[in-house]
Formats: C-alpha cells, sequence, structure tokens
C-alpha cells in the first residue's frame, strides 16, 4: 500500500518546530529522491511497526524527495527480496543493497538521518585513502552490521559500511540488524554485544573503527588493526594538535581557539570518549542528571563553534621538532605543540574465556549492550562508581544483574551506595572471577571466594566488566614521553611532558578520573601551551 499523506500536524508532533527546518534545508539541497519500502506485517512486532511508520510519515511531510511505500512480508516484493522480518526498511532498492532490520530509533536515528542525506546526494563522501582500498574489492561483500539503539559508537560503523555500498553499489551489500528488534538473529550469530560486522558471514570487526581500517577489514575479511596512509597525503600547518575529543581534549580546543591558536583536534574513536557510554552523569554541575551521550553532544556543539573537529581520524605517529609532525589515517600535521588527551582504555580481567567470549555475553558497555539482555540474568563485576552505576541501569531496563567485588566494601559514591541498596540488587563479595564459560556465548563463570578459597558456579547470561581504566599511552611511549610508576604520563604543573612541544590534560594523567577534573585540565593545559608558545620554555632552556 502507498503512503498516506501527512499533515502538518502530524510531523509537528513527531519532531520541534526547529529541528524541522533545519532538516528541510539539508533535504532541499539533496538532488536524488531517496524512495523507502517499509515491510510490516500485521500481528508481527506492531509496537514497533507503527512507530517507525509514524517516523516515515514526517519525513515525508518534510521533503517530497523522501517517499515510502509500506507493504506486507506476503507481498511479491518481500519475495523479491527475501525479507522475512517485520519491520524491515529498503532504501533505494533499484540503485543500492541496503535494508535496515528493526526500528532506527535512539543512537540509531543517526543512522538513519546519515542514510537519507548520503543517498539523496547520491556521494559516499569517502576519504581517497579509503577508495584506494574500496578499488581493490573485486568480488561481492555482503555486510551484517549488528547494532543497538542505546550503541554511540554503532552510528559511526554504520557510517563506514554505508560509505562501502555507495562507493560500490554493484558489489557490496549491506543489512543494518537492531539487536533489539531481531534478538534471534543476534543469538544466531552470537553478536551480544555491538556493533559487530560479519562480511559473507565471517566476523571482520567487533567496536566501531576508523573507517580506513574498516575498509581495509572489508577487503581482507578479516579485522585489521594498522592502516598506513600514502606519503602523499595532504598536509594541514596549525599551531596545536590536540589527539582526543573527550572532556580534555574538548574543553583544551575551545580555550586554545579562544586564545589565539589555531588548533585542531583529532579523534579516532566517538566523540565525548567514556563519557558517551555513561547511562547517566549526576556529579556534573549545572546538571542534577543527565545521561552521558547527551552531556557529550552539548560538549560538542560548544566545541564545534570555536575549533575544527577530525572526527574517526587516527594517529600513528608523533615526530617531535620544529614543526613536530603528526601522522594520522588520512592526513599529516605540522604543528607547533601536542597536547595529549587521549584519555582511557577499559581494564579487562584477563581471564580464561574473556577474549574468546568478548562480543559473546562479555561486554564492557551495559549502555550498548545492556538491551538485549531485557529478562535475562547478568553479572557485573566492580566496586566503583562505574560498576555500581551501570549495575543500576542495568537493573532498570529489565536485567537479572549481579554484582561481584573483590572486596567486601564498595569505592562508590554514597548516593549510588544507597540506589543500589534502594533497588535490592545483590552483591557477591570477596569474590572473583576466575573463568568464563560457554561454547558459542557466556553460560556460566566460575567465582573463587578469597577467604574461604571455595570455587562455585554460576549461571548467567552475560559478564558485564568495569574494573577501572588503564591510560591510553602507546602514543607517548611511542615518542619517549616519561610515565609514572603507575602508568600514566608524567607532566609538570603547566602539564608539560619531559618533551618539549608535548603535553598532556585528562584521564591519560590519573588522578580523579572525573568528567570535570578533565575538563579543567584541558582547560588549563590550553592555556599554558599559548603562554608557552609566546615564550617557548624550550629556547630559554637551549640558551
Amino acid at each position: 500500500m502507498a503512503a498516506k499523506k501527512t499533515t502538518s500536524s502530524q510531523t509537528d508532533t513527531y519532531m520541534p518546530k526547529e529541528i524541522q527546518a533545519q532538516l528541510q534545508a539539508i533535504f532541499d539541497q539533496m538532488p536524488n529522491a531517496v524512495p523507502i519500502l517499509l515491510f510490516t506485517q500485521k500481528g508481527n512486532n506492531d509496537a514497533l511497526n507503527q512507530p517507525v511508520r509514524e517516523m516515515l510519515q514526517a519525513f515525508h511531510g518534510l521533503s517530497g524527495k523522501i517517499s515510502f511505500q509500506e507493504v506486507d512480508l506476503q507481498h511479491d516484493l518481500a519475495k523479491k527480496y527475501q525479507v522475512t522480518t517485520s519491520p524491515t526498511l529498503m532504501f533505494d532498492p533499484d540503485h543500492y543493497q541496503l535494508r535496515y532490520l528493526g526500528a532506527p530509533f535512539g543512537e540509531e536515528g543517526r543512522t538513519f538521518l546519515e542514510i537519507l542525506i548520503v543517498l539523496g546526494h547520491g556521494k559516499s563522501n569517502i576519504s581517497e585513502q579509503s577508495l584506494k582500498v574500496i578499488q581493490n574489492i573485486d568480488s561481492p561483500r555482503n555486510i551484517k552490521l549488528f547494532v543497538s539503539p542505546t550503541c554511540p559508537y554503532c552510528p559511526q560503523q554504520a557510517a563506514n559500511a554505508l560509505k562501502a555500498v555507495v562507493a560500490s553499489p554493484d558489489l557490496i551489500s549491506l543489512e543494518i540488524i537492531d539487536i533489539y528488534c531481531n534478538p534471534d538473529l543476534a543469538n544466531l550469530y552470537s553478536a551480544q554485544s555491538v556493533p559487530q560486522v560479519f562480511v559473507n558471514e565471517v566476523l571482520i570487526a567487533r567496536g566501531a573503527q576508523p573507517e580506513e581500517l574498516f575498509m581495509l577489514s572489508l577487503q581482507k575479511l578479516e579485522q585489521q588493526t594498522v592502516f598506513i596512509p600514502d606519503n602523499d597525503a595532504e598536509l594541514v600547518e596549525t599551531d596545536l594538535v590536540i589527539v582526543g575529543a573527550g572532556p580534555a581534549g574538548l574543553s583544551a580546543g575551545i580555550y586554545a581557539v579562544r586564545s589565539g591558536l589555531k588548533t585542531a583536534v583529532l579523534e579516532r574513536g566517538p566523540l565525548g570518549g567514556q563519557v558517551a557510554t555513561t547511562p547517566i552523569v549526576e556529579n556534573y554541575p549545572g546538571f542534577n542528571q543527565v545521561g552521558g551521550k547527551t552531556l557529550v553532544d552539548i560538549m560538542v556543539s560548544h566545541a564545534l563553534e570555536y575549533v575544527q573537529i577530525f572526527p574517526d581520524e587516527e594517529v600513528y605517529a608523533i615526530e617531535p621538532g620544529d614543526p613536530i609532525e603528526i601522522t594520522t589515517s588520512r592526513r599529516r600535521f605540522h604543528s607547533r605543540a601536542v597536547l595529549l588527551a587521549t584519555g582511557a582504555s577499559h581494564k579487562h580481567l584477563d581471564v580464561a574465556g574473556e577474549a574468546r567470549l568478548a562480543g559473546r555475553g562479555v561486554s564492557y558497555c551495559s549502555t550498548c549492550d545492556g538491551p538485549l539482555f531485557k529478562g535475562k540474568r547478568a553479572i557485573m563485576v566492580g566496586g566503583g562508581n562505574s560498576a555500581v552505576t551501570e549495575a543500576l541501569h542495568l537493573h532498570h531496563i529489565g536485567v537479572t544483574v549481579t554484582l561481584v567485588h573483590r572486596r567486601d566494601t564498595l569505592r562508590a559514591q554514597e548516593h549510588l551506595l544507597k540506589n543500589l541498596a534502594a533497588n535490592n540488587i545483590p552483591i557477591v563479595w570477596n569474590t572473583e572471577i576466575t573463568e568464563i564459560q560457554g561454547e558459542q556465548k557466556v553460560e556460566r563463570v566460575l567465582l573463587h571466594d578469597t577467604k574461604t578459597g571455595q570455587t562455585t558456579v554460576k549461571a548467567t547470561d552475560a559478564v558485564f566488566i568495569a574494573v577501572g581504566y588503564a591510560p591510553a599511552v602507546e602514543l607517548a611511549q611511542k615518542i619517549g614521553v616519561e610515565l609514572t610508576s603507575d602508568g600514566f604520563i608524567k607532566r609538570d604543573a603547566r602539564h608539560r611532558t619531559n618533551i618539549p612541544g608535548i603535553y598532556s590534560a585528562g584521564d591519560v594523567e590519573g588522578g580523579y578520573k572525573q568528567i570535570v577534573t578533565a575538563s579543567g585540565q584541558g582547560a588549563e593545559a590550553a592555556l599554558a601551551i599559548f603562554e608557552d608558545l609566546m615564550n617557548p620554555y624550550w629556547t630559554q632552556q637551549a640558551g
């Protein structure tokens, strides 16, 4: 059946007028129409079918270039395109092999909008480096990308896959699969964390990747960890390069540009760092309670008013000198100074089964992967603020969660402890996980009581791990930056490292590891860098 005519009041209900105006201006610039097929079946996921239908009606109301036709799963078109799940969206099927299984809401709304804009312009916006990789693909690549509406990393990987489809529509097809809407399919592939990418039924990637690494993984049909850009890559000259777009890097970017420094912020992953995956932030001044991703969006919007951000760009090498040369996955920078705001990454338990079952019930992000375990059992490992916050999040979305901690007290803030007790979340004290077991997915864990020495078996469907963070110091170590005995970057009171022109800020320095302190350190470092560039301390030392 064809789409019903959408009234302005229906569109007004779906989105604010200011958003409508922004989207209409974007869609007006698109040279191509974007026809969408919506496959549904009455009685099959009706709770999702209706919201998706209303969303498409709202977008159709904004622009005649966006049209949709709704057809039943028994229709000949469903048989032609081998569509079997409701709802399924197919985008411009005459030109692209691109479908979305589920409801593109939450974080996936960004993916839906990206699809409309990219197809509307008919341009992949792929980097020159990535295009060279794609041009080497000479046989079909059928991509299955598993995502979740609560995962801030997923739209980045979806954007990578979308670029590949548009760059090579004859050879590359894409299915984006919402694990919340399609749990059976996720279980079939043991895709219990997101994003995960299978190509030609082979797992090629877990987690988000820089664009070039995704394309190389797509070509090689296995996950790649290193991409070497061409030597003739574009050169950008600037005063300051900031590596990392978490709270420290974003704050530093604002203060550096306000001080008059030409600045670039580089980030290989999702903007915002760890904050983007924090379910709720309750201790950031000005907000009684705010979602981590919402706070990140506010920070990024503010920073973009001042500083140029280069997303999805991984730094491979930094060569100190005058100027300092930075090589990324896409280009080279010449800069007078570099600020390392690389943050920290999740620590692992380093127990048997953890690596093998990663993405198959072992997770480090309850925001990303929690929805798949609604109504199931999970263990949260840890005793700090992050572990308790994520345990509460899992509990509130319907996961039966147990907290396992190796000590007899928790390190979390008093407010979080009260919430934990109020929600009757059980805690297993003085206990460590010694092994995570399961064939294709997590089925059980071995628990070792550190006081009695006894080992017991506990059945579970998932293990979420929040046992702290390890500083991301790989770049620092490559260029000879000194570290503290705890493995953090060693710096003086002005955030200077032992190498002239190289500075640090945020969690990579250690300290309290709070959003507000990271932001403050970023601002402080930027001001120090400005003063030093006006009167370089290293020239005085040389003299």
